[in-house]
C-alpha cells in the first residue's frame, strides 16, 4: 500500500495529462470545425452574390441594347422591343430566384444595397416601357444603375472582408 501511495502523484499526473489532452483535442476540433462552417458560408454567400449580380447585370444589358434602338444609348447591337421583351421576362424571373437566395444569406448592408440597384434597373426598365427617348434623362439612370452598383459591390467586399476592387468604370475609347 506504501508503494501504491508513493506513486499516486505520478498517476494523477497521467490522468491529469490524460484529461488535459483530450479536452485540448476536443476543443481544437471545435473551433477547426466552426472554422470550416464559416468558410463554407462564406463560399457560399459570394456564389449568391455573383449571381444576384450576374442575373442583374443580363437585365442591364438589355436595358442598353434597347435603350440603343431608341437613340439614348450608344451600344453597338440595338434590339427592337419587340424582340427584348420575351428576353427581358426571362431575364427578370432569372433574377427573383436568386434575389431570394440574397435576402436569406446577404448581410443586411447587401440586401439593401441589392435594392437600391434592382429598383434602378427597374426604373430603366420602365423608361424603355415607355418608349422614351430622351438621351440626357437615360444618362441619369445610367448613372443611378452604376452608384447602385458600385454601391452592391462595395458592400459585399466588405461584408466578405475583401480587398478594394476595380469600380468598372472604364473608357471604351482608346486613348
Amino acid at each position: 500500500m506504501n508503494a501504491f501511495i508513493q506513486q499516486l502523484p505520478a498517476l494523477m499526473g497521467v490522468v491529469i495529462g490524460a484529461l488535459g489532452s483530450y479536452l485540448a483535442v476536443v476543443r481544437g476540433d471545435r473551433v477547426r470545425f466552426r472554422n470550416e462552417q464559416a468558410a463554407r458560408w462564406e463560399e457560399r454567400r459570394l456564389a449568391v452574390y455573383t449571381d444576384y449580380a450576374r442575373d442583374l447585370k443580363r437585365s442591364v444589358t438589355l436595358n442598353y441594347r434597347v435603350a440603343s434602338h431608341f437613340g439614348n444609348d450608344p451600344h453597338p447591337h440595338p434590339l427592337a422591343p419587340e424582340d427584348a421583351t420575351p428576353l427581358m421576362a426571362e431575364a427578370a424571373v432569372a433574377r427573383d430566384p436568386s434575389g431570394e437566395a440574397l435576402i436569406l444569406l446577404g448581410s443586411p448592408l447587401v440586401v439593401e444595397r441589392a435594392r437600391v440597384w434592382v429598383v434602378a434597373v427597374m426604373d430603366m426598365e420602365q423608361f424603355l416601357r415607355e418608349e422614351t427617348r430622351d438621351p440626357v434623362a437615360w444618362q441619369g439612370l445610367l448613372a443611378r444603375q452604376r452608384a447602385g452598383r458600385e454601391g452592391y459591390n462595395a458592400a459585399v467586399r466588405d461584408d466578405l472582408a475583401l480587398p478594394p476592387g476595380h469600380s468598372a468604370r472604364w473608357s471604351v475609347t482608346q486613348v
